[in-house]
């Protein structure tokens, strides 16, 4: 087209402002990042290390295995995230084998980010088993959605009814949180009411097919989403103090998850850490805290981590190599 056509210089106007948007988005989220960071260091100078170890390594073992099986519990439902997504996509992977790509991504997502876990390990395992990649992309996005649904409906709840009673110093006050957990749960029962009786269900965003799970699959969504959350709660609640209950423990996780969310570090490294004692240091010391949240830590994240390394080198050996990854089955028709 010739420069002094006039269609030529429509478009730069929105693609200005999208690039002034994500500038400003990413800079937000830098700013936030520094802050938690510097809230990190700064309680990390304040507490007594072998204070922290020396309650950790008082747990009874009774009580930590009752914390691992509880953490054990809930890495298996979440795997059950992926038997949702074969439903969804109609692939024939067998049920074993679904389970077992959905718990190691997980793990490695947990530990080493989305990216590596939630997509790149998704996208490597299912292709050498003949899963489209337009299905493969499709499972993740229901699994990821799945989470967050569960998140929505559960963090509505907590903090329409039982939020905890946030420092003075923050920016957001109890009576906000309130308004905040009702909205979260108008947008989760919007999205099943949606699934449920929604007459046109597909679209096409960016040349995919996007089709809208039905009301069951979404109910199904929910139920695995507030469970996965619930089990993450259940397994810190039991390495807390007794004095803290299991409502406020899951208040505050889910609060964490935002602040981890916003600053994308992988596992809420320190995050986690630094909300908790800002939320309740007040009323737990701070080496109590942090001992209960490296035993999950070390529960729900490293002592899985472990495993499911081998697991995967073990599934890399053993795995199928089609001629052609990716392309040996079509994705049928979601229910």
């Amino acid at each position: 087209m010739s420069q002094e056509s006039a269609p030529a210089a429509a478009p730069a106007a929105p693609a200005n402002g999208t690039s002034r948007w994500a500038w400003a988005k990413r800079v937000a989220g830098g700013l936030f990042f520094v802050v938690v960071v510097g809230l990190i260091v700064q309680q990390a100078r304040q507490i007594d290390w072998a204070q922290v170890l020396h309650t950790l390594l008082s747990y009874p073992p009774a009580l930590l295995a009752q914390a691992g099986a509880v953490a054990a519990l809930g890495l298996l439902l979440y795997s059950l995230f992926d038997l949702l997504g074969r439903r969804y996509t109609g692939h024939r992977v067998a049920t074993g084998q679904v389970m077992g790509i959905g718990l190691l991504s997980y793990i490695f997502n947990l530990n080493l980010g989305s990216l590596v876990g939630g997509l790149a390990l998704r996208f490597r395992l299912y292709s050498r088993l003949g899963v489209d990649y337009a299905a493969i992309t499709r499972i993740v996005g229901l699994a990821m959605l799945t989470n967050w649904l569960g998140y929505f409906f559960l963090a509505g709840l907590a903090f329409a009814l039982y939020p905890v009673n946030l420092p003075p110093n923050w920016q957001v006050s109890t009576e906000g949180l309130h308004v905040v957990g009702w909205v979260l749960l108008v947008a989760g029962t919007a999205y099943v009411g949606l699934c449920a009786r929604a007459k046109r269900r597909q679209w096409c965003v960016r040349g995919q097919a996007l089709t809208l799970p039905s009301g069951r699959v979404a109910a199904l969504q929910a139920l695995l989403g507030v469970g996965n959350w619930l089990l993450m709660s259940a397994v810190i609640f039991i390495l807390m103090p007794t004095s803290l209950s299991y409502s406020t423990v899951t208040s505050t996780l889910l609060l964490a998850a935002v602040a981890g969310l916003i600053t994308h570090v992988p596992g809420n490294l320190g995050v986690l850490e630094a909300v908790f004692i800002g939320l309740l240091g007040h009323r737990v010391p701070a080496h109590e805290l942090l001992a209960g949240l490296l035993g999950y830590r070390l529960l729900y994240y490293l002592i899985p981590l472990v495993l499911a390394t081998g697991a995967y080198f073990y599934a890399e050996a053993r795995s199928p190599r089609p001629e052609t990854e990716g392309s040996a089955q079509p994705a049928a028709d979601p229910p």
